[in-house]
């Protein structure tokens, strides 16, 4: 099936119903697009988990190595890594309990959106969620 984002009414409900967000690859570094954008959505009121091998912690909380690291509940994981990546992060992915798979501005990989909607996940991909957030305010 042909990619295509879901309209702005189910991106608003997704966004509305969401708590948490699993940030995965996110930097420590205050310069990095994906620290800037997850500091906006922790500013929001979104609690954020770091999802990053390489770091112990970023805004504040504790980070984990992998997703099948995190343990509790995530509604929203969110992707800075590479479209190549993807596939791994949608694999891990489906061990969760979330059921949206948000991928950052200018990640996409067709097959891995088929997989994921074959599962019953709601995915979005090359879309900010920082500028998706502003569009329902």
């Amino acid at each position: 099936m042909d990619y295509k984002h879901p309209s702005q009414a189910e991106i608003k409900e997704i966004l509305q119903n969401a708590k948490t967000i699993a940030v995965v690859g996110l930097s420590d570094k205050p310069e990095k697009t994906s620290y800037q954008v997850a500091k906006i959505m922790q500013e929001k009121g979104y609690r954020i988990i770091p999802v990053n091998p390489t770091i112990e912690s970023a805004l504040g909380e504790k980070a984990y190595p992998s997703l099948d690291d995190v343990p509790e509940k995530i509604d929203i994981i969110n992707v800075f890594r590479r479209s190549i990546f993807l596939q791994d992060v949608a694999k891990d992915a489906i061990k969760t309990d979330a059921k949206v798979f948000w991928a950052q501005q200018g990640i996409f990989d067709q097959e891995v959106y088929d997989w994921l909607k074959e599962r019953d996940f709601s995915v979005i991909m090359d879309y900010c969620i920082k500028v998706a957030y502003g569009m329902i305010q």
